[in-house]
């Protein structure tokens, strides 16, 4: 071998070897690149799932307030039409009441209203199936009145008139008056808990 030639090949060997150390320089430095990245990646995934987990708990706690709330609100709708059907049937059913039945409930209501003077106005139905005795029946309740011949516009029960003064004793009058203690008393019977 010439000594050109083992220039050459020592040219090439301190090529090799310096190719060999910028590789192996390349590849530790690529390596900690990669590491950094993953450990980049590791804390941002980690932040990611952290508020990720967050919103989820979040929506479903909020999920299941709106949830209750609808139950909630649905109840009481659901009570509430309870409520309003249970005083219909009560008006239904003072207005279905057989006659005498009917004038019993009338002389009982008469009975709580205090000595007076006056007029009692009924509807048109009452007139006409009032019994015979019914002025006396009041005036053993406690009110001295006469019965109007004209008709009063209400369903049931009676208008007591007493000089300018009317009390207005129609059964959806005292029902309406009455509402919040009907209400009371209604759910305490329906909605026991």
């Amino acid at each position: 071998m010439s000594s050109g030639e083992k220039i050459i090949n020592r040219i090439n060997s301190d090529c090799d070897e310096a190719v060999n150390k910028i590789n192996a320089n390349i590849k530790e430095k690529r390596e900690a690149i990669i590491a950094e990245a993953e450990k980049t990646a590791e804390k941002e995934k980690a932040g990611i799932e952290k508020k990720t987990n967050a919103k989820l708990s979040q929506m479903s706690a909020s999920a299941q307030s709106r949830s209750q709330l609808e139950i909630r609100n649905t109840l009481l709708k659901k009570r509430r039409e309870e409520i309003d059907k249970t005083v219909d049937g009560i008006l239904s059913y003072l207005l279905g009441l057989p006659d005498g039945e009917y004038f019993e409930f009338i002389y009982k209501l008469a009975a709580k209203i205090p000595d007076c003077d006056g007029e009692i106005l009924l509807n048109a139905k009452d007139l006409m199936r009032k019994p015979a005795d019914f002025e006396n029946r009041l005036k053993d309740a406690g009110l001295n009145v006469s019965v109007c011949t004209q008709p009063v516009d209400i369903q049931g029960g009676f208008v007591l008139k007493k000089g300018n003064i009317e009390e207005n004793l129609d059964f959806s009058a005292l029902i309406s008056s009455n509402r919040d203690s009907l209400e009371d008393y209604i759910n305490r019977e329906l909605f026991k808990q």
